[in-house]
C-alpha cells in the first residue's frame, strides 16, 4: 500500500477491526484533564478528548494515548519534532531540531549541569518505543560550493516503501531534500543550500516543508512552501524533473516569501488568507498520495486541502478544496495527514485549534475529532505532522515549545 502506511499487518489489523467492532463502545469522553483508563503491557493508557459528529454514517475510530512512549536514554532530549514517518516493520521515524534546545536544557552538554543533551536530529523508535538508530547533522551530508548540505533547520521526514528516509529543511538557505538508507548513508537530494529560483524553477527549491516518493511509480512529490507556493515532482529513476504546479493545478502565482522564514512568521499574514484563495498560501506544508492516486496537499495558511490527480498523460489536475475550519486564524489548520490501513479513514493535523480530525476518506465526511490545545497526554501545543502504522495506532508530533511525540492506540470504534 502506498502512503505514509504501509500493508503489512493488513491481516492482524482485519482482525483487530472485527473484533473492536463487536465489543462494547466506549463513551464519550470530553474531560479537560484526561484520567489513567487502563494499562497495557505495563504501559498507561490515557482517554483523550474526543468530539463526536451527530448523525456520522460511519463508526469512529477511538484512541488513547500511550504515556511512557517513547523510552529515550535518560539524558537525552528532544526539541521540537517537525517530521515524524513509519517504515515497513512499523518503527517509527522522528526527525527533530537540537538547535530548538537552550543551553540550560543541555545542562550536561554543556557542563552546567547533570542532565541533559540533545538526541541526534534522527530517531528510529521501535513500536515498543526502544531507540533502534540514530544519526544526523553536516557529518553526513556532502559539500556543495565549500557548503554543507544538512539543513540549518530540519524541516518534513518520509520514509518511502523501500525503507528510505527523506528529510527538508525550512531555515536560512535550505532549499534542499535529502535522501539516506536507514543507516544514514546518504543516497541523493533535490536542490541546493543556499540557492532559490522561484516558483517555476525546475532546479532549485524554496524551503520544501515535505516529501513523498512513491516507489512503485518512481515519483518523488516535494511541497516547496516555505519560500516558494508550489508543489514540484520529479523521477526517481534518474532524479530528472517532471512538473509543478500551484493551487487548483495552475502555474504557481502568488510570489515568494521575501526573505528567510523563521517561527515569528508562523503567523504572518493569516488575516488576509482564504479557503477561496487563487494561489496556495506561504505555508504549502503536506504532501502526500493515497493508494488510489488522489494526490493531498496541505495548504494550512488557507485552512484548506487541495486534492488531486494524475490525467491519463501523467499530468496532475486539480478534483477539490476540502475545507478543514475554514475560519480559523492564527496558526492555520491543514498540518499533515494520514490515513488507516484499510484506507478507509482520513487523519488530518490541526495545528492552530489542536485537533487530530477523522473522516470518512471516500466521501470526506466529518466523523469526529480528538485533541485540544494544551500540554498534558492527548491535548497538544502546535500539533505538526500525523502518522499511522499498519496496526491503526496513530503518532503525532509537536514543534515550538510542545517539542514531542505521541503515541495514540487505537481502542475501538464507536
Amino acid at each position: 500500500m502506498l502512503g505514509r502506511i504501509k500493508n503489512h499487518g493488513w491481516l492482524a489489523y482485519t482482525a483487530m477491526l472485527a473484533c473492536m467492532l463487536t465489543g462494547a463502545a466506549h463513551a464519550e469522553r470530553n474531560q479537560q484533564r484526561p484520567e489513567v483508563a487502563s494499562e497495557a503491557g505495563g504501559h498507561a493508557l490515557v482517554d483523550v478528548v474526543f468530539y463526536p459528529v451527530e448523525g456520522a454514517q460511519h463508526k469512529v475510530p477511538q484512541f488513547r494515548v500511550e504515556t511512557s512512549w517513547p523510552s529515550l536514554p535518560s539524558t537525552w532530549l528532544i526539541g521540537q519534532v517537525p517530521g515524524l514517518a513509519v517504515d515497513s516493520q512499523d518503527n517509527v521515524w522522528i526527525l527533530h531540531r537540537p538547535n530548538s534546545l537552550s543551553r540550560l536544557d543541555l545542562g550536561l552538554e554543556n557542563g552546567m549541569g547533570l542532565c541533559c543533551e540533545a538526541a541526534p536530529h534522527v530517531l528510529q523508535i521501535s513500536p515498543q518505543g526502544k531507540v533502534l538508530a540514530s544519526w544526523g547533522g553536516p557529518e553526513i551530508t556532502p559539500s556543495i560550493d565549500g557548503e554543507n548540505q544538512w539543513p540549518s533547520t530540519v524541516h518534513g521526514l518520509f520514509v518511502d516503501g523501500e525503507d528510505t528516509i527523506w528529510l527538508g529543511g525550512n531555515g536560512d538557505g535550505d532549499h534542499v531534500v535529502l535522501n539516506f538508507s536507514p543507516k544514514g548513508e546518504f543516497i541523493r537530494q533535490f536542490g541546493v543550500r543556499g540557492k532559490t529560483a522561484g516558483n517555476l524553477s525546475e532546479e532549485a527549491l524554496g524551503n520544501p516543508a515535505d516529501i513523498y516518493h512513491n516507489t512503485q511509480t518512481k515519483k518523488v512529490f516535494i511541497a516547496d512552501g516555505y519560500i516558494n507556493k508550489r508543489i514540484t515532482a520529479y523521477d526517481s529513476t534518474d532524479n530528472g524533473f517532471e512538473q509543478l504546479w500551484g493551487a487548483y493545478g495552475k502555474p504557481p502565482g502568488g510570489g515568494t516569501r521575501e526573505g528567510s522564514f523563521d517561527q515569528s512568521q508562523a503567523t504572518a499574514n493569516a488575516a488576509n488568507t482564504s479557503t477561496k484563495a487563487e494561489n496556495f498560501g506561504d505555508i504549502v506544508h503536506c504532501v502526500t498520495q493515497a493508494d488510489d492516486g488522489r494526490i493531498y496537499v496541505c495548504d494550512r495558511r488557507n485552512n484548506r486541502i487541495q486534492i488531486f490527480k494524475a490525467n491519463t498523460d501523467g499530468q496532475v489536475v486539480f478534483l477539490q478544496d476540502l475545507i478543514i475550519e475554514g475560519d480559523t486564524g492564527g496558526l492555520g489548520t491543514a498540518s499533515d495527514i494520514a490515513f488507516s490501513p484499510d484506507n478507509k479513514y482520513m487523519y488530518v493535523a490541526d495545528m492552530m485549534n489542536g485537533r487530530v480530525w477523522i473522516l470518512w476518506h471516500d466521501t470526506y465526511e466529518v466523523l469526529g475529532s480528538f485533541g485540544r490545545p494544551g500540554r498534558y497526554p492527548g491535548q497538544f501545543t502546535w500539533l505538526h505532522s500525523v502518522v499511522v502504522d499498519s496496526q491503526g495506532n496513530l503518532y503525532t508530533s509537536e514543534v515550538n515549545t510542545g517539542r514531542r511525540v505521541q503515541k495514540f492506540v487505537l481502542s475501538g470504534f464507536q
